[in-house]
């Protein structure tokens, strides 16, 4: 009976391997933290645009209300100034 086993080789990584692995796995590590800092600059980017839109949502609200104000104080000082989507463009 052949014994196919050899003393000197163990189940451990050779060495070459192992370098190989730990390189694998420093390139691996290298990722994932380039990959969080990069997730924590878009999610401050989202919270600074999301703030912005709500800014732009409130101040566009408020010049709504602020042009209905100035069109009814026209309409009870005269009423006759025509709007200006009831005026016909240029080439008509």
């Amino acid at each position: 009976m052949k014994d196919d086993t050899q003393p000197w080789k163990s189940n451990t990584v050779e060495p070459t391997s192992r370098m190989s692995l730990e390189a694998r796995l420093d390139a691996l590590e290298s990722r994932v933290a380039f990959q969080d800092d990069w997730l924590e600059t878009l999610d401050r980017l989202v919270r600074e645009q999301a703030s912005e839109l709500e800014k732009l949502t409130r101040l566009n609200q408020l010049m709504r209300e602020r042009l209905s104000e100035q069109r009814q104080a026209i309409d009870e000082l005269g009423g006759d100034v025509p709007r200006p989507e009831d005026e016909l463009p240029p080439h008509y």
